[in-house]
């Protein structure tokens, strides 16, 4: 038996689902697919208010994500410090910053030419 693949929209909603369960901010989903030498399909982006809640976020992303789609990120990078962590899904590719260093990196307007949709909260 061979393991099915997870499709994108799935992984999607798992992990902005991910993000809401520790109250992420500002979830910006940006559709890359449409642009020239990307390496992926789609960024998300969000902040939290601290290393603690950076690092919360990605811990519920990799459990929502593996206990419902049964995936794990192919690379996860910058636990450590909590201030920009990347976690790659291969075709989805998760920035979850501290708020200063999101405004600093400005990723949305670097990819400003990507399809950008604001992921409203229930919060």
């Amino acid at each position: 038996m061979t393991k099915q693949e997870v499709s994108t929209d799935a992984l999607i909603a798992q992990i902005v689902a991910g993000i809401e369960d520790v109250k992420g901010n500002n979830i910006i989903l940006l559709d890359l697919k449409e642009l020239e030498n990307t390496v992926t399909s789609y960024f998300i982006i969000c902040n939290g208010n601290s290393n603690t809640q950076v690092n919360a976020i990605v811990n519920s992303i990799q459990r929502r994500v593996r206990k419902e789609l049964h995936e794990n990120a192919w690379h996860v990078e910058g636990t450590d410090q909590g201030e920009w962590v990347l976690m790659d899904y291969v075709n989805v590719v998760v920035h979850v910053f501290q708020k200063q260093i999101r405004e600093y990196y400005d990723l949305e307007e670097l990819w400003g030419d990507a399809k950008s949709t604001v992921i409203e909260s229930t919060y």
